[in-house]
């Protein structure tokens, strides 16, 4: 074994659950390791060495032009996607990178060592072209000669939430229940902490030491622990065990997942998927037992890894919101949407009958119903759109604030009218800036 900490290390997809924690780790524990991601956000910058490079757009050249400046040791590949989508390839992730990564490391005449985050299971039971993009990814990793680790974790819990560690959080924190077959899902888990150690274990041996030149381990705790039971951890952690709690029907499951499908077109990542809902009904199995005679790591329980420390206040606050956080966006996207058509379409004479019932100069009575009508209708479309979501909220907290300024110089007796409309654009400004202020994923 050589000194572990004269080793670089370059972790590909930094940004992510499993990526930021490990580039962390290693860094912690002596190791030069660079994360590499195509954005990282602000709070991730901070005072880390880190590279943003629109990795999965390289090609081959540019690869081992990679793996040469930094001279890696130990490259970590994190990239993954769930599911096919706008900015999202399944088999250009999981097969077609991994192809040009394994060419580029034996371009760059490296003795490098490839560590590849994969999924557990076997290829009997891929179902979806997220499972079966990864297993390809595995086939070409084993074939290429290279040295390699293939870690299958199972399911990944870590300080951060994202996706579908996220989702379960939020049904523990919120009074609902899986059906029955739903949450009696084999679902072994592994504690992020786990993974890095295993990582940094591997990163300290030379790529040459045949004992670990061509492994493939489960990482996952080795007693059995159902989907249900993983929830009713985090609810002991929350303190929401013995709240009430209403079981949904599959069928609402399903339809979710239709729905996730049909906002992910819009940018969106809900972690409530077609490919996320066929995964989990899989399972989540395997066994550690090679992974821990080799490593001598005793994996953290469900128990150890979430009631290792109690749940905090923030905790409780993100899970409480993050299934609402979609209801949030689709109800304010609905009501510019609704609004506007409504003015402009079904009540376009009630409408411009208010402007002119309240001395408005005839000649902008339609145009200023038109273009208002038309300007909450792209507000609701900008909301809807994630790319677009942010600029979305801002104006129509700007519009919402013209209408009430507006409205208290030209037809200051509509804020006293029955219905009270204009003061009920109030708390919908407040609303958006909820909206705008839980916008970010990570």
């Amino acid at each position: 074994m050589s000194d572990g900490a004269s080793h670089n290390i370059l972790v590909l997809g930094a940004s992510g659950l499993i990526g930021r924690y490990v580039t962390d780790d290693l860094r912690a524990r002596g190791f030069r390791a660079i994360g590499i991601a195509r954005h990282f956000t602000a709070a991730q910058k901070m005072g880390a060495a880190d590279l943003e490079l629109p990795v999965m757009a390289m090609d081959v050249a540019a690869l081992t032009q990679l793996i040469r400046t930094h001279e890696a040791d130990v490259v970590v590949n994190c990239l993954g996607v769930l599911q096919d989508g706008p900015g999202s390839d399944t088999r250009a992730v999981h097969r077609d990178f991994v192809a040009r990564l394994l060419q580029a490391i034996r371009d760059s005449h490296r003795a490098v060592r490839l560590v590849h985050i994969s999924i557990p299971g076997s290829a009997d039971e891929d179902r979806t072209a997220f499972s079966t993009t990864k297993r390809e990814a595995e086939r070409l990793i084993a074939e290429s000669g290279i040295a390699y680790a293939i870690l299958r974790p199972g399911f990944v819990i870590a300080p951060s939430a994202y996706g579908g560690s996220a989702m379960l959080r939020a049904l523990a924190a919120l009074p609902v229940d899986l059906p029955a077959d739903e949450a009696a899902t084999p679902f072994q888990p592994v504690a992020v902490e786990d993974i890095a150690a295993t990582i940094a274990w591997l990163a300290a041996r030379d790529a040459a030491d045949d004992a670990v030149r061509a492994v493939t381990w489960d990482l996952m705790q080795k007693q059995p622990v159902s989907l249900g039971g993983v929830i009713a951890q985090f609810r002991w952690s929350f303190g929401t065990a013995k709240h009430f709690r209403i079981a949904s029907p599959s069928f609402l499951i399903d339809l979710g997942a239709r729905l996730g499908d049909l906002t992910s077109r819009l940018g969106w990542m809900p972690p409530m998927r077609s490919n996320a809902i066929a995964e989990l009904r899989r399972g989540v199995t395997g066994d550690p037992t090679a992974w821990m005679a080799a490593t001598g790591i005793v994996p953290k329980t469900i128990a150890q890894a979430v009631g290792g420390r109690p749940a905090t206040i923030q905790d409780k606050w993100f899970a409480r919101l993050f299934l609402i956080k979609a209801l949030i966006f689709a109800s304010l996207a609905l009501f510019w949407v609704a609004s506007g058509f409504i003015a402009l379409v079904i009540s376009y004479d009630a409408a411009a009958g208010i402007l002119s019932a309240h001395h408005f100069p005839p000649a902008l009575v339609g145009p200023v119903t038109v273009l208002t009508s038309l300007m909450d209708m792209s507000i609701g479309v900008l909301i809807a759109i994630r790319r677009t979501a942010a600029f979305g909220l801002v104006a129509g907290i700007v519009a919402s604030l013209g209408y009430m300024t507006g409205s208290a110089v030209l037809t200051p007796d509509l804020w006293i009218e029955p219905l009270g409309a204009l003061v009920k654009t109030g708390p919908a400004i407040v609303l958006m800036l909820v909206a705008l202020l839980i916008l970010d994923n990570r």
